[in-house]
């Protein structure tokens, strides 16, 4: 894959925060982007549910035949009153059915790449349940569904990006995506200041926590700053990068864990 100049990508959750700012560095760059969202995007879908995944994939291949560069970045946090049955659908298996459903479209483009959002919270967020990342990368979605509905949401978005990342892991370097020319790798960011902080700032139980979340540069990372990582993976630049999970959160993971990161997990 060359850089965003004439290629194709698709960007869910390209409506705001880290997926629009993703969007905004390609076309750019001169790439042409699909986005998909809830609203305000090329393709209206909700990947939520099996059905919008379909309409999804459907709706992309309606608009083009080859995709580049792929970044399933729509999600959903894991505040007070959210569904944790709906934080591990959106979050793990709308990813997944996106990359998957668009292996033809990324094969075809000879070199193409996939950034999946991971997120920071798996090495630092104490625990969360390894058990459900391990059910959700069985792909077995009402077996997930069910396992999820025995936590509390802020605990299912960790494992959800857990699993995200170990599936980029995993199939990265699996004959049926590397071996077809489909690079995959992950970004992990922090906190950023996108729509989805606010709402956590906002929240009653976790917004006071969050107010003493570390970082070295002792601020918030902006959308753009995690644009910049996910445009660089899906690059020439990243040609040898595969099945990497790459932290980009200011330093908060190096202040909790110096040494490597650790997982604090049930």
């Amino acid at each position: 894959m060359s850089d965003p100049a004439n290629r194709t990508y698709v960007v869910s959750g390209g409506a705001s925060g880290i997926g629009a700012a993703t969007a905004a560095l390609l076309r750019d760059g001169g790439g042409r982007v699909v986005t998909v969202d809830l609203r305000d995007a090329d393709v209206v879908a909700d990947l939520a549910t099996e059905a919008g995944r379909a309409e999804a994939v459907a709706g992309v291949g309606a608009l083009t035949d080859v995709v580049h560069g792929l970044v399933p970045a729509a999600g959903i946090a894991g505040l007070s009153g959210v569904d944790p049955q709906l934080v591990a659908s959106v979050n793990f298996f709308g990813a997944v059915a996106l990359v998957r459903g668009l292996r033809a479209e990324l094969v075809a483009a000879g070199r193409s790449a996939v950034c999946f959002l991971a997120s920071n919270s798996t090495t630092c967020q104490p625990g969360w349940p390894a058990t459900l990342a391990d059910t959700l990368l069985t792909e077995d979605e009402s077996a997930a569904r069910e396992a999820a509905a025995a936590y509390q949401a802020v605990e299912v978005y960790p494992a959800s990006k857990a699993a995200l990342a170990w599936w980029a892991r995993t199939q990265g370097v699996a004959e049926e995506w590397i071996g077809a020319g489909v690079r995959m790798n992950a970004v992990a960011p922090g906190k950023i200041a996108t729509p989805m902080t606010e709402r956590l700032a906002a929240d009653p139980v976790f917004g006071p926590l969050s107010e003493g979340y570390p970082t070295a540069l002792t601020r918030d990372g902006r959308p753009e700053e995690i644009a910049a990582a996910i445009g660089f993976l899906l690059s020439d630049a990243a040609s040898l990068v595969v099945g990497s999970v790459l932290t980009v959160d200011g330093g908060t993971d190096a202040i909790l864990h110096p040494r490597a990161p650790q997982p604090w997990v049930l």
